[in-house]
Order: C-alpha cells, then structure tokens, then sequence
C-alpha cells in the first residue's frame, strides 16, 4: 500500500478533530501533500473512527485517483486548489467548529486576543465570504484571505486551518477554537476586548518557533517584548 504511515495519520488526525469538538460524525476533511507530490485525502461521508489506512485515497495533484477505492471528500476540488496556489502549504484541515463559525457570523477577523491564536495561526484569523461545501470557491477564498496565516474562517461553514505538516494544521484549529471560546466570552461580558498588540503577536508568532521538542534553544531577550 502506498503511503500506508502517512494515510494512518491522516484518519487519526481526523479522530482527534472529533476529541477535541472540531467536527461531528463525518464533518469536515483532512488532506496532506507528499513531498513527491501526491494528494492524501479523507473519504466522503465517512466516520474517522470507523476508517482505516485503506479508506484515505492517494490522489495526483490533478485529483486522479491514483490508490484507494472510496469516493473522495466532495470538498477535494477547493483542497487540490490550495495545495495548488500555496506551495508553502503541507496540509489542510477543514472543520465545522462552531465557536470559530460563530465569531465569523458577528465579525469580520478573530484578533489576538491570547497568546495561542497567533503561536498556531501566526496572526489575527480573517472571515471570508460564504462558500458552499464541495465548491472550489472554498479554496479560492482560503488562498484570497489567509496571507502569512494558517487559518481563515469562512463565514456560515466552517474552518480552513492550513500548516506545513499535518501536526500544525491541527495546531491551528484546536488553538483557533480555544481562542474563539475565549472571544465570546469576553464579548458576552464587554464589548471592550483586550487584543494584544501588533509587537506582542509577533513575539508569540516568534516564540512558537522554539516551542516542542527537537528545536533550536530559544535566544535570549526574545521575551523581552512588553
């Protein structure tokens, strides 16, 4: 079986956006590239903890079916466009979370407002305009409105979280999730919320770099920032 490693870990990240209450049943999608450049992708319809290695289909960067016997996610037209437009990019996660689905029914940008949102999104997360599941719009506006991010929200659907491996595209939707929770909160409270500053969100974006095992010691006075 080809990529049998990578195609487990694909379902099993889809498992863990159902742990964290990122997606019910067969919500959402999970896809990644290989660096020879095929697409791995999650079927439609399907429930994670019901799938195994088999049921994630191996795709060309065209969408061709290359191994895999299921019907691929009906999102795979948008998923095969970002891959596409942003070489930057390893992974996508697309959830239907609803505290981030719901900021992006009452605003236009889920700011920083805690220090996790830009140590996994790298940044304030955008609200895009409604894009329908299965239309390749959804890609066109992930690649129209992330920028340096790894996150948009699309407005009445859903997330597009986005990383370079699979683990920090996960890291951005649990992370935005927790920050959307977070916001709504604090606006159930006031509707003065304290944001970090333009300085203090590129000092998380920086110290996430060091964070984890098997990274470079962060450098002295990186924290100094106030």
């Amino acid at each position: 079986m080809l990529f049998a490693k990578e195609r487990e870990a694909v379902y099993k990240a889809g498992m863990k956006l159902d742990r964290y209450g990122l997606i019910a049943l067969s919500g959402g999608n999970v896809s990644t590239r290989m660096p020879s450049g095929e697409i791995l992708v999650t079927p439609s319809g399907m429930i994670y903890e019901d799938m195994v290695a088999e049921d994630v289909l191996v795709l060309t960067p065209e969408g061709k079916v290359i191994e895999g016997t299921r019907k691929a996610s009906v999102d795979t037209e948008a998923l095969l466009y970002i891959f596409a437009h942003m070489p930057h990019i390893g992974a996508v996660i697309h959830t239907h979370q609803p505290y981030a689905t719901a900021v992006g029914l009452v605003a236009d940008e889920l700011p920083c407002i805690v220090t996790t949102l830009p140590n996994a999104t790298k940044g304030p997360v955008k609200v895009c305009p409604f894009s329908s599941a299965a239309s390749i719009e959804m890609g066109i506006q992930t690649v129209e409105n992330a920028g340096d991010t790894l996150a948009v929200i699309l407005k009445n659907h859903g997330v597009m979280a986005l990383g370079s491996t699979l683990k920090e595209a996960l890291y951005s939707c649990v992370y935005l999730e927790e920050a959307a929770k977070t916001y709504i909160l604090a606006r159930s409270m006031s509707n003065q919320v304290a944001c970090l500053t333009p300085e203090q969100t590129q000092q998380a974006v920086d110290v996430f770099k060091y964070y984890g095992q098997g990274k470079e010691t962060m450098p002295e006075g990186l924290t100094d920032k106030r």
